[in-house]
């Protein structure tokens, strides 16, 4: 069934991609690529751009159910990945040593002490 379902949205991304190529650009016609004076004749006077344009609504549909099933089972329990089960560990940083029991800690900015306020003012001029 995933075979399947992977199968058809590579043919649909294909028809898709090439539905898009064979449609024209505003203001011009599909007939235009295929030769000289024949723009009218290829698909009809406005059979190509209907047609063309029901074409790339079916296919963009497939392709977004399509889409939306492979993703829902990719995501099942028991679904085989392409990333490896195991992966490597973060290394982690050393824990700092203990502090040795005759040196004081560092301050830490909230226990850092409190400047006098001359020291503190800026000064006039």
């Amino acid at each position: 069934m995933l075979t399947f379902l992977i199968i058809l949205h590579v043919l649909v991304c294909i028809a898709l991609i090439l539905i898009v190529l064979l449609q024209a650009g505003k203001g011009a016609e599909v007939g235009a690529a295929f030769g000289a004076g024949a723009s009218g004749t290829v698909f009809g006077a406005r059979g190509a751009g209907s047609f063309l344009g029901k074409m790339t609504g079916a296919a963009a549909v497939i392709f977004m159910l399509t889409s939306l099933i492979l993703s829902y089972f990719s995501g099942q329990p028991g679904s085989s990945s392409v990333m490896p089960d195991v992966v490597a560990p973060a290394q982690q940083e050393a824990p700092a040593p203990p502090p040795s029991q005759g040196a004081t800690p560092a301050a830490t900015p909230d226990q850092a002490p409190a400047l006098p306020a001359e020291e503190t003012a800026p000064a006039e001029k």
